[in-house]
């Protein structure tokens, strides 16, 4: 699908900004009732200003923007289902600052998030706002979807919990500066607890950060037709078991861009806070073309290790002055990383000889998978030892060998 699907719905999307309703005006803003439980069936549209629950292995219906509002929290337990409309309506949860997200599905009964037309870019996926930091343009910044405030000065912040949750077939875009991905993450805080999350099939990014300190830990992007994981304006949280998986282009139908897109801010490469990311433990699997695996570029910084990087003509690549100055000077980091080819440096500032060097990490190296994206690589660095957020797996790769922790609740 292209993403032009929407275009003419931007003037439908502002319009909507203006005065969002909940869908029944004679009932309070949970949408189901005093007790704020809303009954299987309910269409889920505008905007909350108090709690919101689902009920357990229900389906429901989304049409439009929701909006959840300061101060409530929405509520979805497991095994429920929330089925984005096929119409003229763009779709997405957009959770503001000072609201929260409880969604907590199991392996064997995860949420779903999809929508009735089962092709990329059908709907708008999940946009959550924090409090934690941007280096945007004077500390804060708007949704692209929603046009809600995000950023400020506390990391901590907690936007809730998402839990086992599929996102399936999201990203549809107003406009070429407006896209939505599986779920955005704007200034989101490391209060959040975020793992077993899933983007299958979208027309943009499956996961994107801008700014904020937010962790994230298991999650999969799967055939997302722009970059599988980006980050940008500074994001400088936690990662670990990632997997991104690019089914072959002639299947799909269409193209697939980066594994990872790395950016601390287009603008200003050397503003702060800096992006620095901590991720271990990752599996990138490509889908070939002219797209790089991971591109380290806009003046970020990143310490990545325990890493398999495949699939792609290039499956690294450093850009940009500072970017490549933080990785020679060690600032950054690249360990335990093996690649099907060769680092590509713009600049020759960090080259592919110094990458070589450095500890554990290999070159041209071909990969045996099961299952798609299962297996691992001996050799790497402890990072329980490092933080205690990291679980202890001193070997390079996501998903181990008889401990497939992604079966069951993704596709």
């Amino acid at each position: 699908m292209e993403k032009s699907r929407f275009g003419l719905l931007a003037m439908a999307l502002m319009a909507s900004m203006v005065a969002f309703t909940s869908c029944d005006d004679d009932d309070d803003a949970t949408n189901g009732g005093g007790d704020g439980t809303t009954t299987a069936g309910t269409t889920l549209q505008g905007e909350y200003t108090s709690d919101l629950t689902l009920e357990a292995n229900k389906t429901y219906t989304l049409t439009g923007g929701v909006h959840i509002k300061r101060g409530a929290t929405l509520t979805i337990p497991e095994g429920v289902q929330i089925v984005a409309v096929d119409d003229d309506t763009p779709d997405y949860i957009l959770i503001e600052q000072g609201a929260k997200i409880d969604a907590q599905g199991t392996a064997t009964n995860p949420i779903v998030m999809t929508s009735e037309l089962k092709e990329a870019g059908a709907w708008g996926g999940i946009h959550i706002c924090g409090y934690a930091h941007t280096n945007a343009q004077g500390g804060t910044g708007s949704s692209e979807i929603g046009n809600a405030t995000y950023g400020g000065n506390d990391d901590n912040d907690n936007s809730g919990i998402l839990r086992y949750v599929r996102l399936e077939y999201t990203g549809f875009a107003l406009d070429e500066e407006h896209e939505a991905n599986g779920i955005s993450f704007y200034g989101v805080g490391r209060g959040t607890t975020v793992e077993y999350c899933q983007a299958y099939k979208g027309s943009d990014d499956g996961f994107e950060f801008f700014g904020g300190s937010v962790n994230v830990r298991n999650m999969v992007v799967t055939s997302c037709s722009d970059d599988s994981f980006d980050w940008t304006e500074g994001w400088n949280g936690y990662g670990q078991f990632l997997v991104a998986y690019q089914e072959e282009a002639g299947t799909l139908g269409y193209d697939c861009d980066c594994l990872m897109e790395c950016d601390n801010n287009g603008d200003n490469p050397i503003i702060t806070p800096m992006a620095h990311p901590v991720l271990a433990n990752v599996t990138l699997i490509g889908n070939g073309g002219d797209a790089q695996g991971v591109r380290l570029r806009a003046g970020t910084e990143v310490e990545l290790y325990n890493t398999l990087i495949t699939g792609k003509a290039l499956p690294l690549t450093v850009e940009t002055a500072h970017t490549e100055e933080a990785l020679r000077d060690g600032v950054s980091k690249l360990e335990y990383v093996a690649i099907s080819g060769e680092l590509d440096s713009e600049n020759g500032v960090y080259t592919n000889t110094m990458f070589a060097a450095a500890t554990g990490n290999l070159t041209n190296q071909t990969f045996n998978f099961t299952d798609t994206y299962v297996g691992t690589v001996a050799g790497g660095k402890d990072m329980a030892a490092v933080n205690p957020f990291f679980t202890a797996a001193a070997y390079k790769g996501a998903v181990q060998a008889g401990n497939d922790w992604t079966a069951g609740w993704t596709l």
